[in-house]
């Protein structure tokens, strides 16, 4: 049995990274850790050594850019890839699988188990069976 993918789901609304949590580890194919509070983003990264990072957009304290600099200066987190989830785009502004110009990914909220289950599996290169 293959490991499984660590996916850290960074979003300041508990509601939303618990269902999705649930919804990936059923999968069993995900080990998912929630961060719900932003300016602990970086620690609970270094901690859990994620393979990917759900990364909202807008939050207090810190934004999703500002903790991804710091992700990305960090040497234990800068070569983990980012999936920025938004509610300031429309899904139709997004192109299937998340990707935008400068190579960056984004997701737009309300997003769908299977959209995330997509762009998880082109980032890591696996297929679902």
């Amino acid at each position: 049995m293959p490991l499984k993918k660590k996916v850290l789901i960074v979003d300041d609304e508990p509601a939303l990274t618990s269902l999705l949590r649930a919804n990936l580890e059923a999968t069993g194919r995900y080990h998912v850790l929630e961060e719900n509070i932003s300016r602990f983003a970086l620690a609970s990264a270094c901690a859990f050594g994620p393979d990917v990072i759900l990364l909202d957009v807008a939050m207090p304290e810190m934004d999703g850019g500002d903790i991804a600099s710091q992700l990305k200066n960090e040497a234990r987190t800068r070569d983990v890839p980012i999936v920025f989830i938004t509610a300031l785009l429309a899904s139709e502004e997004t192109p299937l699988g998340g990707v935008m110009s400068g190579g960056r990914r984004f997701l737009s909220k309300p997003v769908s188990v299977a959209e995330v289950i997509e762009c998880i599996e082109s980032i890591t290169g696996e297929k679902s069976t």
